[in-house]
């Protein structure tokens, strides 16, 4: 009996975990690292720099859409007053007056439907009109900032 209870206690499990297979493959690893690390040569980022615009953005033609569905346009600049203008002719209107390459935006009425919105920028779109973007209202706490252009008088 006594063969038994010595056979039974070399047999105990151990609770432990064998790490020596982890720091073999970590060494590997290191020493892979190491070996690569210098033949790597680090990639040059150009980093674009601010205020060195080699041409100067043309203003944009705002697109106004009032609560009743009123569409109107003007280029954004000093002093430019809005024109109406009909639904159906505000492409041709645009395109006749635009500069190529130059932005148009569209600023609408919180109240106007979105499917307006959506109906007219498809529209110029169709028409050939790819630089298109939408006004929103700037608040600085309760107060909307104005951002339309002044006069540097």
């Amino acid at each position: 009996m006594s063969s038994m209870r010595s056979s039974r206690r070399a047999r105990r499990l151990k609770n432990e975990i064998n790490v020596v297979p982890y720091i073999d493959v970590m060494l590997v690893l290191l020493v892979i690292f190491m070996v690569t690390a210098p033949l790597i040569t680090p990639g040059v980022i150009d980093l674009p720099s601010v205020g060195r615009a080699a041409v100067v953005p043309s203003a944009p033609i705002e697109i106004q859409i009032t609560q009743q569905g009123e569409l109107s346009w003007r280029k954004r600049e000093p002093g430019a007053e809005f024109e109406p203008v009909a639904r159906e002719a505000v492409a041709q209107t645009i395109l006749s007056i635009r500069e190529p390459g130059q932005p148009v935006v569209i600023a609408a009425h919180g109240q106007v439907p979105y499917e307006t919105v959506v109906e007219l920028m498809d529209r110029l779109r169709a028409n050939g009109i790819d630089r298109l973007g939408l006004l929103v209202e700037q608040r600085q706490g309760d107060q909307p900032i104005n951002t339309t252009p002044v006069t540097g008088n």
